[in-house]
């Protein structure tokens, strides 16, 4: 006697279920009122992008410092290179992650944190730390948060907060645009 398969309600609510997550998966990601993510919009990306460029600044008011910028990785990726004599060159990789943005900064303390971006205002991008790789100690004090702001297409600052003992300090970079 030869048996086939028995269609069961259980069968048909399995199936069901995977049919239904195939579906959501063919779909693509969507937010929480149902719509997907408008991937294309990223003002804040948009606005470091116009930083491509050389500029000259100081550090605190008083110490000569140099950025450059420019885009890398086929236009995915914003590379900021600092220069300053209190510092060794530290480099910035800034990039999008969907609708927001990311950035990693190869600091000169050995260490490389990562920044999310908690706005999208393209004027006033402030990143929070996110992780951190190769610091020292569980304990160690990486930059913990950077606030760009542009205030026109020549001139920018950023302030970096770095947490250390439980407190934070910050330093400011003012730049001019070289002609």
């Amino acid at each position: 006697m030869r048996r086939g398969i028995r269609f069961t309600p259980w069968i048909a609510a399995l199936a069901g279920i995977a049919l239904a997550a195939a579906a959501a998966l063919a779909a693509g990601p969507t937010e929480a009122n149902g719509k997907k993510p408008d991937r294309t919009s990223n003002p804040a990306w948009e606005s470091l992008k116009t930083l491509q460029g050389e500029w000259d600044g100081l550090y605190d008011g008083k110490v000569a410092a140099k950025a450059s910028y420019r885009l890398v990785s086929g236009g995915t990726v914003l590379m900021e290179t600092l220069v300053s004599p209190d510092h060794t060159d530290m480099i910035t990789m800034y990039h999008p992650d969907g609708a927001g943005l990311l950035m990693t900064h190869y600091c000169s303390e050995n260490n490389q944190p990562r920044m999310r971006a908690s706005s999208t205002d393209p004027k006033r991008i402030a990143f929070r730390y996110v992780d951190a790789t190769n610091l020292s100690s569980p304990d160690a004090p990486p930059m913990s948060g950077l606030v760009v702001t542009l205030k026109d297409a020549d001139n920018f600052t950023q302030d970096w907060t770095h947490t250390a003992g439980g407190k934070e300090m910050s330093s400011t970079f003012a730049y001019t645009r070289k002609k």
